[in-house]
């Protein structure tokens, strides 16, 4: 099994940064795909950004050129570096990791952290 932790998450004015961690233990994640997703009140949640194994890097538009997923594999870290931030990138941010290797767009992951919530002001 593995456990995701997030961290980093708060309350910041728009247009600025923040940065998400996620601390995972149980097993060596450096094989593993891993992602982050989010969900605002009342909204679906998404899939906003999502890392190979190899590095192979994915993105949803809304946050092209603003967000950066990068792993730490010898900390078992994830990151999800946010700037320029909008009071729309208001939501619950949650960790995922998964075995399976699948399409860096595919939604489908094994792991979920508990999630950090990200308030941005206007």
């Amino acid at each position: 099994q593995v456990q995701l932790v997030e961290s980093g998450g708060g309350l910041v004015q728009a247009g600025g940064s923040l940065r998400l961690s996620c601390a995972a233990s149980g097993r060596t994640v450096s094989s593993y795909g891993m992602g982050w997703f989010r969900q605002a009140p009342g909204k679906e949640r998404e899939l906003v950004a999502a890392i190979s194994s190899g590095g192979n890097t994915y993105y949803t538009d809304s946050v092209k050129g603003r967000f950066t997923i990068s792993r730490d594999n010898a900390r078992n870290t994830l990151y999800l570096q946010m700037s320029s931030l909008k009071p729309e990138d208001t939501a619950i941010y949650y960790c995922t990791a998964r075995a399976e290797r699948l399409p860096l767009v595919y939604t489908t992951y094994e792991y979920w952290g508990q999630g950090t919530q990200v308030t941005v002001s206007s």
